[in-house]
C-alpha cells in the first residue's frame, strides 16, 4: 500500500503520542526514509511547541498547527488564516470571567495568557505552548491571532460549549479536549490545511491517509481517502472514519496500523 498512499497525517495528542507525550519509536526514521511519501503532523497545538518532538525529521515534515490556522514546512509559512482584530476582542470581552475560563490567545509568533490566568489554565497550557507571554493585558498584541483556547475551569468543557452563544457568524467553535474549547475563523480547520498540502504536493483525496482521536479531526479525516479513528477515539469521530486503527495511542496504533499497511 505505501506504492499507493501519498501522505500520511496524523494528529499528535491521543493519536500518534502515547500518553506520556512520547513520540513512538521508529516514527522519525520512517518519515526519513519514505522521500516519496509527505507526513504531516496536524495538531491543535503552537508550531513551536510540535517542532521540538520532530528534531531527526523537522525539515521533512508538513506541520498543520492551531488546528488548521497555520501550515509550516522548513520554517517556511505556508498557510495562515488570522481572526479579524474585532473577533478577537469581542471573544475577550464575552468569556472573560475568571471563575468560568481563561483565556489563551494563539499567534503566529507566540501565545498570550493574562497573567491572572488560573493555575490550573497554566498547568494544563505550559506543555502545549513552547512561546507562552504573560501580559497584564491582551491590548495592543502586535501579532496575526489565529486562534484563542479557551480554558474551562472545573474540566467542564462540554458542557461550556452547549451553552456558548455565537458571537458571530464567522466564527467557529470546536471542543479539542475536557477543558478546552477552540475559537477560530470558520475557514480553519485542518481539513482546510490539508487540502492545501495537497494542492502542494499533487496528492488526491484516494491518495491521503489520516489518523485522529477526537472531535476536531473530524475535518481531517474526511479530507483523506483513507481515515482511521484510533481505537480510543471519540465515538462520534469513530463513526465518520472509514477505519479504525489496529491499536490505541498508548499501543503503538499509528505505527502498529502503518506496518500492516507495510507503510514500515
Amino acid at each position: 500500500m505505501s506504492e499507493e498512499i501519498k501522505i500520511v497525517a496524523t494528529d499528535l495528542d491521543g493519536t500518534l503520542l502515547d500518553s506520556d507525550k512520547n513520540v513512538p519509536q521508529g516514527f522519525e526514521d520512517l518519515v526519513l526514509k519514505h522521500d516519496e511519501i509527505a507526513f504531516v503532523i496536524a495538531s491543535g497545538r503552537q508550531y513551536y511547541n510540535i517542532l521540538d518532538l520532530f528534531p531527526k525529521c523537522e525539515d521533512k515534515l508538513f506541520f498543520i498547527a492551531e488546528n488548521g490556522g497555520l501550515v509550516i514546512r522548513g520554517g517556511e509559512v505556508l498557510h495562515k488564516d488570522p481572526m479579524d482584530k474585532a473577533d478577537v476582542d469581542a471573544c475577550i470581552k464575552e468569556f472573560s470571567d475568571p471563575s468560568v475560563c481563561s483565556l489563551i490567545l494563539c499567534g503566529v509568533n507566540s501565545a498570550y495568557m493574562l497573567k491572572s490566568a488560573s493555575k490550573d489554565c497554566y498547568e494544563n497550557s505550559y506543555k502545549y505552548y513552547k512561546r507562552l507571554l504573560f501580559v497584564d493585558s491582551f491590548e495592543n498584541i502586535e501579532d496575526d491571532i489565529l486562534k484563542i483556547a479557551i480554558f474551562v475551569e472545573g474540566y467542564r468543557a462540554n458542557d461550556y460549549f452547549n451553552e456558548i452563544s455565537p458571537i458571530n457568524d464567522r466564527l467557529d467553535y470546536l471542543l479539542s479536549g475536557n477543558c478546552w474549547i477552540d475559537i477560530a475563523n470558520k475557514s480553519v480547520s485542518k481539513g482546510g490545511a490539508m487540502r492545501k498540502i495537497q494542492a502542494i504536493t499533487g496528492a488526491s483525496f484516494d491518495t491521503s491517509l489520516a489518523f485522529g482521536d477526537y472531535l476536531n479531526d473530524e475535518s481531517l479525516l474526511l479530507s483523506c481517502g483513507q481515515s482511521y479513528a484510533m481505537t480510543n477515539a471519540h465515538p462520534e469521530l469513530k463513526k465518520i472514519a472509514r477505519f479504525e486503527s489496529v491499536a490505541s495511542n498508548d499501543e503503538n496504533g499509528v505505527m502498529r496500523t502503518l506496518e500492516k499497511l507495510s507503510i514500515c
